[in-house]
């Protein structure tokens, strides 16, 4: 990542391009002073040296907060030794890989940094997936283990036929709240759950065993710890694609681990090393709040305060009444739902130093109102899944912040080259629009098992085309001005045009069917279907029915069309949804 001092001459589109074919990064100049250009890529081996330093700095710190209680950073450490015991203890070893299925409780931490210590590989998992939308990424990860909440453990059974599984792990909601036997608050909670609120369908998975079981087993093992590289695989991030099926993107230890360090570089002297108390309610199993809020908040020492559940605002203003945070990482929707809230905006924000952004693109009504209520500024960044997340951020300076909104997706973060590409394939100019390329070492290794659609997204040179268009000004920074692909961006979660095809032309009704993404003022966008019926008795309902089996609830679509022509094709027969829409 060497910046050449020769450049050439501004023509055909290379005025950001240097002799050796390096990027004169323009962006560096609007930087804060004292961040880093570039990162120590060999810093660290893995993710499990990373965990280690941060328990041995940060022991005796509150680590994670659930349901008001706090687990300290010595007792993850002593529950992740536990877990990582079990997982060896049934055979499990580098290189395997190992499902999380679970919301924002104390047991995502746990077993994650479990499979990370033995160097098996996470699969993370939306709890909320369907019986069909999991089985495939079981099937396709080969994953014989899993850990899922009981509460979606219906789902699981549905989804078992074709998959490799060997081994699940069961665990309630309430069941690491506290050492020992009693637990009474989690007993309680989970009492509640299943016999109160009742919201465990029933179930069957026969051999499973309890998660609190496993660690009482595992706590007798002496963990071996493999000797990980960085080039190792430590996640399975899956993600849509073009084809409708989601894909697994290879994250390695160096990818996440030079995220996290970008990220803390941007960081650098605006957190003070004393306690940060952050506000997690995004899922970790989503790249960008396992890499901000689990793993660059440990780098900090911080107090992780996890939300199961954000869509539930009354609970979440409950947990958060006498919580006196710095930091707080959201989707647009979710910023959007506590400014509605009166008790948020009555809240002391004395202590707030950081609000960040990201998965979907911040609206400038929130990012004024968020200004409004709290004084501070939402950071806004850009990163996708294959990106480990992070790309490009606002530079962060909480001495002198930013404007309330720019539309700026921010710069590129250290150690990282971006250019936008024409579609003839040459490199566009600074203020010209092309689709965005990254290179950096964030970048993911390639899609799992999945050569062809690798090298459709990656070329020779190590460019990830990310298939948005962007543009960049003198002074590096970046606006996305449009979406080459098809995807649709629904509250910071990718949605695919021809998985929600492939789910509702197995319809019997339905002839023909095309998805696209429509504006929307709180998720940024919805999914909109047109259908042709083959029976005209076809209603809107049945369609959404028909959807409910087959999608989770942000892939279903809100707006369903009725047409009785024939949808409009290319020469081949394609579907044109770019006219459609």
């Amino acid at each position: 990542m060497s910046v050449s001092a020769a450049v050439v001459a501004p023509q055909d589109g290379q005025s950001i391009v240097n002799a050796d074919g390096s990027t004169n990064r323009i962006w560096l100049s609007s930087y804060v002073a004292g961040v880093a250009h570039d990162i120590d890529v060999n810093k660290y081996r893995s993710l499990g040296q990373y965990f280690d330093e941060c328990i041995a700095k940060y022991r005796e710190r509150p680590g994670f907060v659930s349901i008001g209680t706090e687990m300290s950073y010595d007792r993850l450490d002593r529950l992740v030794n536990a877990f990582a015991g079990w997982l060896q203890g049934q055979g499990i070893k580098k290189g395997d890989r190992v499902a999380i299925m679970l919301p924002n409780t104390f047991q995502y931490p746990v077993c994650l940094f479990a499979i990370l210590r033995i160097g098996a590989v996470v699969v993370n998992v939306n709890p909320l997936y369907t019986a069909r939308e999991l089985n495939h990424q079981l099937k396709d990860s080969g994953a014989e283990t899993i850990i899922v909440m009981e509460n979606f453990a219906c789902t699981l059974q549905e989804a078992m036929a074709g998959t490799q599984l060997k081994r699940i792990v069961l665990t309630q909601i309430g069941d690491l709240l506290s050492d020992g036997l009693l637990n009474l608050k989690g007993r309680a909670l989970n009492f509640a759950i299943r016999k109160v609120q009742k919201m465990v369908p029933p179930y069957k998975l026969p051999g499973a065993i309890w998660i609190r079981d496993a660690l009482k087993s595992g706590a007798r093992f002496q963990v071996r710890r493999p000797d990980v590289q960085p080039e190792d695989l430590a996640f399975l991030q899956y993600t849509g694609g073009t084809t409708g099926v989601a894909k697994g993107a290879m994250l390695t230890h160096r990818n996440v681990l030079a995220n996290c360090q970008q990220a803390l570089a941007f960081a650098e002297g605006q957190l003070t090393g004393d306690t940060e108390t952050v506000v997690t309610p995004l899922p970790l199993y989503h790249i960008f709040s396992l890499t901000v809020n689990c793993l660059i908040f440990m780098a900090l020492g911080g107090r992780n305060i996890l939300i199961a559940n954000p869509r539930d605002t009354k609970r979440v203003m409950m947990i958060l009444k006498n919580e006196n945070f710095s930091g707080i990482t959201c989707v647009n929707t979710l910023y959007a739902s506590f400014l509605d809230d009166p008790d948020f905006r009555k809240r002391d924000f004395s202590n707030l130093k950081l609000a960040v952004a990201g998965g979907m693109a911040l609206q400038r009504n929130i990012a004024e109102r968020w200004k409004e209520v709290t004084g501070n500024s939402i950071v806004e960044g850009y990163g996708l899944t294959e990106c480990s997340p992070i790309v490009t951020q606002a530079p962060v300076d909480i001495h002198n912040p930013a404007p309330a909104f720019t539309g700026s997706i921010g710069v590129p973060v250290p150690s990282t080259e971006v250019r936008c590409r024409r579609d003839d394939g040459s490199w566009a100019d600074i203020g010209e629009p092309g689709e965005l390329c990254v290179r950096g070492p964030q970048v993911m290794k390639g899609y799992w098992k999945r050569p062809e659609e690798t090298a459709k997204v990656i070329d020779a040179e190590g460019w990830l085309a990310t298939g948005d268009i962007a543009v960049m000004d003198e002074k590096g920074f970046l606006k996305i001005v449009d979406r080459k692909k098809d995807m649709i961006l629904v509250s910071g979660f990718n949605v695919y045009p021809n998985e929600i095809e492939d789910v509702i032309a197995m319809h019997p009704d339905v002839k023909e069917v095309a998805a696209v993404g429509v504006p929307d003022e709180v998720a940024g966008e919805r999914v909109k279907v047109i259908i042709v019926p083959r029976n005209p008795g076809l209603t809107k309902e049945a369609v959404l029915e028909h959807c409910r089996k087959g999608l989770t609830g942000y892939k279903i679509p809100r707006i369903v069309e009725f047409r009785n022509e024939e949808l409009p094709k290319t020469p081949v027969g394609k579907i044109l949804r770019r006219e459609l829409r």
